[in-house]
Formats: structure tokens, C-alpha cells, sequence
């Protein structure tokens, strides 16, 4: 093995460090990955029959306000102009997503200029205290009134988190977006678009340099194979971005995650829902949500008689399945603060991405925190010597 530099995987992160240390710093750089595919969760493919570019785990939406990342971007892949809009079938109706002014008139038939329907759901907020809420559902009343929590919020938890609303913790609620406009863009940043060529096109363009190599099909605790665990660490520097509990053979237990399954269809209609993403938020329809992928890219040449659907079903991971969003119980903070002390002590080795540091990262974030990993740990170790520490599970 000839490399200065080991990524354990091929997502955005480990190939945005891949690349700045390969192009920037000289280096030799070997990233693995376990799947049969470089790009992670981001990966794209053409569905065979309708040359649909299909996003394989789920959709994914590049946004972002970093100046710095969206000029990084730019070096691998041109975006076209989409602008992520998103609707919510609940009761025989479909509404805008996230609530707007549009919405709210539409659910309760008015005709409200922002400062009525401001008020409005104030006066329905008020119903519960936020102070007092302590579950779920009393925090998102308590936000935006019960009548808009009920038909869009309620249901639509209760199937993404397999629990009742009220057995989730008030802190889950951060915000729930309301605006009273008639904007009803999904994203606020100032750059959003999607890949020209997809996904995997600008994956691969990223990976696309002398001093990288790519090895698919390699699994990092695979004893056996030559770029392991055992035989890596603590004999080449390691950039670690899988799952950071695995690493340490869930010495302190492991943590929790929600996963999804996907169900795909090639229907034989031109159209099949009007637009990307439908939400589906009745409790009583299993899954939340339904991909068409063609209307990412209307500007392709698309097959007119058949499109391409993808049912979306979440639950808890359990073992074997792909993790994609903490769940960050109490329980799994405190198993992470032990984890983070862990790798605090781990010479050689930094932890990174949304797997390694146990948090939710759109691509954006992933990408910048890679761009400060290398900035920050990678350039003063290979440029200055400075030791390589972790200090704990961070990015």
C-alpha cells in the first residue's frame, strides 16, 4: 500500500478531503469504501428502462450560503436553476409545503392577508405555553397552533419517527417553519440547483485526480483485506467518516438511528404526480412520501410515456441497515460524549461526516466540514508536523 493518506469513505467528505489533500498538499491518497459505488448516500444512477437519473437513497437537494463551499463546488459540476418546492397530500387535499400564506388560506378558507393570519395562529398557539411544553406535540401547538400541527405535522411524525408525538421529547422541535408569504421555496440559501450531469458525474470528477485512488468493495474491519483497521492505524493517517460507534467495536454501546426503505416503480404515464417530492401526511398512508424524479430535471429529454417513482418508509435502523438520521436520544448523547472521549486518544485517526461525528449533515455542511478538517488538522500535521488528534468526535 503506497499512500500518505487513508479515506475510509467515498461520500462527500471523504472525497472533498480526498481531493484538497491530493491537489493541495501532494499527497498520496487512498479512499475506500464498502459499497460498490464512490458518492455514499449522493449516489445517482439512470434507471435502466427510462433513463431516469434516480437518486438510489432518496433525493438529494444541493443548497447552500457558504460562499466558500459553493465556489468548491463549482470546480466539479455546473447546476441547473432548479428550485425545490415541495407539497403535502393530507385529507383529500394537497397543500404547499413548508406552511405559507398560500397554505394557510387554502386549509382554512380565508383570505388572509400576513398580519391576520399572523394573528391567527398566534391566538391558536396559545393554546399551550412553549415554556411548559415538554413533549413533541405540546411544543409544535404551542408554535403554530393545533389545527396546522394536526394536519400536517401529526401524522407525518408519528410515521417518520415510529412513535407517538407526545412520547417525543419538546427539544426534537427546533422550528417549524411558517411563512406568511406566498413564497413557498423549500430552502432559503442563496445558491440551489442541481448537479448538470448528476450526482454521480460530479462525484467521480472529485475523485478524478493522480494521487487518488478509489477501492470499492473494501471493507475497513475486514481483518483479511490489506487496507484494514488493524493494518492502517497507527501506520498511516486515517480520515474515518463511517459510523463512529462501529469503530470502536460499540465498545460504549451502540447509537441510534432512523433509516428508510425505498420502493420504486416505473409507471407507464408521462406524469405521474406534477412535482419532485409529494408528502404524504394522513397516518394512514405507511409511507411520507413519494420521488418523481423526472421533474428534477425537465430540462432532459425524458421518456413522455413512462416516469419513475420512489416510495419513501421510515424506521429505526437495525443491524445491516444503512443509517440516515440520528436519533440522539439522551441515552445516545451520552454514549456520543463517551465515543468522542475515546477517540480523543486515538493517535493518527480524525473522525469526520455525518456517520463519524454523529450528526446530521446536508451535502453543504459536509462538504465545509471537510474543507475546515484539512484547513485545520490535515495542513498543520503534513505542512507543520503537528500531531494528529482528533480532541474528540468533531468535523
Amino acid at each position: 500500500m503506497n499512500a500518505d493518506l487513508v479515506v475510509v469513505g467515498s461520500g462527500f467528505f471523504g472525497l472533498t478531503v480526498a481531493r484538497r489533500c491530493a491537489e493541495d498538499l501532494g499527497l498520496k491518497v487512498l479512499v475506500i469504501d464498502r459499497r460498490d459505488h464512490i458518492g455514499g448516500n449522493a449516489y445517482s444512477e439512470a434507471e435502466p428502462e427510462t433513463g431516469i437519473e434516480v437518486h438510489r437513497y432518496g433525493a438529494h437537494l444541493f443548497h447552500t450560503s457558504n460562499e466558500r463551499v459553493w465556489q468548491h463546488v463549482n470546480r466539479f459540476t455546473k447546476f441547473t436553476p432548479y428550485v425545490h418546492r415541495v407539497f403535502s397530500t393530507y385529507s383529500g387535499g394537497v397543500y404547499s409545503m413548508p406552511v405559507n400564506l398560500h397554505t394557510i388560506n387554502q386549509y382554512f378558507g380565508k383570505a388572509l392577508g400576513p398580519d391576520a393570519a399572523r394573528a391567527l395562529v398566534a391566538e391558536q398557539a396559545g393554546e399551550i405555553d412553549t415554556a411548559a411544553a415538554d413533549n413533541f406535540e405540546d411544543k409544535a401547538i404551542s408554535l403554530i397552533g393545533r389545527p396546522l400541527y394536526e394536519a400536517f405535522f401529526k401524522g407525518y411524525t408519528a410515521k417518520q419517527w415510529q412513535t407517538d408525538p407526545r412520547n417525543l421529547p419538546g427539544a426534537t422541535v427546533t422550528r417549524l417553519p411558517v411563512r406568511y408569504s406566498y413564497d413557498n421555496r423549500y430552502f432559503n440559501d442563496t445558491y440551489e440547483g442541481l448537479p448538470v450531469d448528476g450526482y454521480t458525474a460530479w462525484l467521480e470528477r472529485l475523485a478524478d485526480h493522480e494521487n487518488i485512488e478509489v477501492r470499492l468493495g473494501t471493507d475497513f474491519f475486514d481483518a483479511s483485506q490489506e487496507v484494514s483497521k488493524g493494518n492502517v492505524t497507527g501506520n498511516v493517517p486515517v480520515v474515518y467518516t463511517g459510523p463512529v460507534d462501529t469503530y470502536f467495536g460499540d465498545a460504549e454501546g451502540q447509537l441510534s438511528w432512523r433509516t428508510l426503505d425505498f420502493e420504486q416503480e416505473v409507471l407507464p404515464v408521462g406524469d405521474f404526480q406534477g412535482a419532485p417530492v409529494m408528502n404524504y401526511a394522513d397516518e394512514d398512508v405507511p409511507y411520507t412520501r413519494i420521488h418523481e424524479f423526472r421533474h428534477f430535471h425537465p430540462e432532459r429529454d425524458y421518456p413522455k410515456d413512462k416516469t419513475v417513482i420512489m416510495r419513501e418508509f421510515s424506521r429505526f435502523a437495525v443491524a445491516g441497515d444503512e443509517p440516515y438520521y440520528p436519533v440522539n436520544t439522551p441515552e445516545d448523547r451520552q454514549k456520543l460524549l463517551a465515543y468522542r472521549d475515546l477517540a480523543s486518544r486515538e493517535q493518527g485517526v480524525l473522525f469526520g461526516g455525518r456517520l463519524g461525528t454523529y450528526k446530521y449533515l446536508d451535502m453543504h455542511m459536509a462538504i465545509g466540514a471537510a474543507l475546515s478538517m484539512v484547513d485545520n488538522k490535515l495542513v498543520p500535521h503534513f505542512k507543520d508536523g503537528a500531531a494528529l488528534v482528533a480532541g474528540g468526535v468533531d468535523a
